[in-house]
């Protein structure tokens, strides 16, 4: 009897479309439009099988485990296949040469190897009569197993590092990804060497000629890798055979020369293919136009966020206390991410392999908020939410009776307040995405009310959207003006909190304290209680000669960016609860 065929799914990652599916082992499998046709063949039990792979692998030059490997004979045929454990978090050990001109070279994740690989394959960039031949990108696999820091080779400063600037999510980078590429037959250029009858320095010589031939024509596309070898370059086995005939069917002093003038060239015919892109980049040019595009798309895209578009199956669309969401997975991480709004094109800049890796700014030295630009040149803030915590007397005073009574608001109630109060006129920053992590948060919360309340508030899959053994990151822009005015390149403002803005010399201190209280008092007119906030919850925008954006009454705007201890009130002055009642949620009074 036939066995039943895994049940596949569709997910985008970076603008490269997987079939994924669980693995028999429990493992996640991730197969691009190459290899989803030849699915039997990629089931673990078929390439993985700890026997077949021990007993069939051959380990190929490099510096990392990469192993070729056939897999069993389905249907009546196999492939081979290159299979290569992701270096991503790794120290990358390059040379000095190298290791100078890209000293800020980072491994790339398996879904940023695979965009960037067919990105390349595709050839948009560059003279379209060059192509660049790869190998192809076939496979991700996903262990179920995670790996402890001392089992992964990774560097312990840099879990460190990525731990100190990403709270919650760094235990990520102790997934194992498994990146399966065709195989290639073929010889490298090294190789190919190995059979003219030159010395060593001769050989060294035209080795480098070749590899700053083909850096170059990489270059002319737009892409660059860090560590480029002459074992990166693959000629056909034919071709390689022609190089060889000709020593084996010519003696004389001009064979190697002929040899030589033949692999030249094959390479200017550009009959070559270059392999391992583990450190394959854009070039600065290509990174800043791509970016300064997505960019433009992107500030498009979040004006009419509220505008419905066409929906991917992997995403889907839901509300949560009168908030529009995208919701989807975050593949690399094994998380879960709603992107506010109903424009589905907006849902790939929250990645949080976008942001995530990239340097950021510590705002508070008293919260877990950082300023970054992401990979796609976006300005943005992104917090670890305090849900289920009672901030300690230095951090807001859990002795407060309010924040006993009340507690720390969820991200879905602080996107909800934000949402609410703006559309009562109270400005606010532009919330865009709530992130929740794939790994197990180490901490025990203190105050399990919100996720009482939000329980029966279930996800597309039928899980609680808050749940207390993950760590949840809200991002919000960097608020630098009005969304359709910076759509329409108007006029950029830096956000500067009040309490800055006194110690800068902006306003002055009775200043603060009235924009303050107003802000207050308008929350409390629309139903909020907003008494617990503080100067550098607020912020004004302030342009570069240092003049404060008004609003159209001509008084400075005062925008609120600090939601977690404001609560909406009932009739009676108590903040409500939270209950689901026929996929609504609706306010419990006490």
């Amino acid at each position: 009897m036939e066995a039943a065929r895994p049940k596949k799914t569709l997910v985008n990652v970076l603008r490269v479309v997987y079939a994924h599916m669980k693995s028999s082992d429990g493992g996640d499998l991730y197969l691009t439009r190459f290899a989803e046709p030849h699915l039997e063949h990629f089931q673990v039990e078929n390439w993985y099988e700890k026997t077949w792979f021990n007993k069939h692998k051959v380990r190929l030059i490099g510096t990392s485990s990469v192993y070729r490997v056939p897999t069993r004979e389905v249907n009546g045929k196999s492939f081979d296949l290159v299979v290569k454990n992701c270096r991503v978090g790794e120290d990358v050990p390059i040379d000095t040469h190298t290791l100078q001109e890209f000293c800020d070279a980072e491994f790339n994740s398996p879904w940023e190897e695979f965009s960037l690989v067919m990105e390349m394959r595709e050839g948009y960039y560059g003279p379209r009569e060059m192509k660049v031949k790869t190998q192809r990108p076939l496979a991700i696999y996903v262990p179920p197993e995670r790996m402890q820091a001392w089992q992964s080779g990774r560097s312990r400063s840099k879990i460190n590092r990525i731990h100190a600037k990403h709270p919650g999510i760094d235990l990520d980078i102790l997934k194992q990804y498994k990146m399966i590429y065709e195989w290639i037959e073929g010889k490298n250029i090294a190789e190919v060497f190995e059979h003219i009858d030159i010395n060593d320095d001769e050989i060294v010589k035209h080795l480098k000629v070749i590899n700053y031939k083909v850096l170059s024509d990489l270059g002319k596309k737009g892409y660059l890798v860090a560590d480029m070898k002459p074992e990166h370059i693959i000629i056909s086995d034919t071709d390689a055979m022609m190089v060889e005939e000709i020593g084996r069917s010519e003696n004389n002093v001009d064979t190697p020369g002929k040899q030589v003038a033949l692999i030249y060239e094959l390479i200017k015919a550009d009959k070559y293919s270059v392999i391992d892109y583990e450190l394959l980049l854009r070039t600065a040019e290509h990174e800043n136009e791509v970016k300064e595009s997505r960019r433009h798309s992107y500030l498009d895209d979040q004006r009419d966020r509220f505008e419905p578009t066409s929906l991917p199956v992997h995403l889907s669309t839901m509300e949560i206390m009168g908030v529009p969401y995208i919701y989807g997975h975050a593949e690399s991480t094994g998380g879960h991410l709603w992107v506010v709004g109903r424009n589905a094109r907006l849902f790939d800049y929250f990645l949080p392999e976008r942001w995530r890796k990239t340097p950021s700014l510590r705002l508070s030295d008293s919260k877990e908020i950082f300023y970054t630009i992401t990979k796609d040149n976006i300005h943005l803030v992104w917090e670890t939410s305090r849900v289920g915590e009672l901030p300690d007397e230095e951090n807001g005073g859990s002795d407060d009776p309010k924040i006993r009574e009340y507690g720390v608001n969820s991200p879905f109630e602080e996107f909800a307040i934000a949402h609410a109060v703006n559309e009562l006129g109270i400005p606010t920053v532009y919330v865009r995405a709530i992130y929740m992590t794939g790994t197990a948060k180490i901490e025990h919360s203190i105050d399990v009310r919100r996720y009482e309340t939000h329980k029966d508030i279930l996800d597309p899959e039928g899980n609680p959207i808050l749940q207390e053994k993950h760590n949840y990151i809200t991002i919000r822009g960097y608020y630098n003006g009005p969304d359709h005015s910076v759509a329409k390149q108007g006029p950029l403002y830096t956000p500067v909190d009040l309490a800055k803005a006194v110690y800068q010399g902006i306003i002055d201190e009775p200043a603060c304290r009235t924009f303050l209280d107003r802000v207050k008092e308008k929350l409390k007119k629309a139903g909020y209680d907003g008494s617990l906030l503080k100067a550098n919850d607020l912020l004004l925008a302030v342009d570069s000669g240092g003049r404060i954006m008004n609003n159209r009454s001509g008084e400075p705007e005062v925008i609120l960016c600090n939601f977690e201890l404001v609560w909406k009130m009932a009739g009676s002055g108590r903040s409500p609860q939270y209950a689901c009642h026929g996929g609504e949620v609706k306010e419990r009074l006490p």
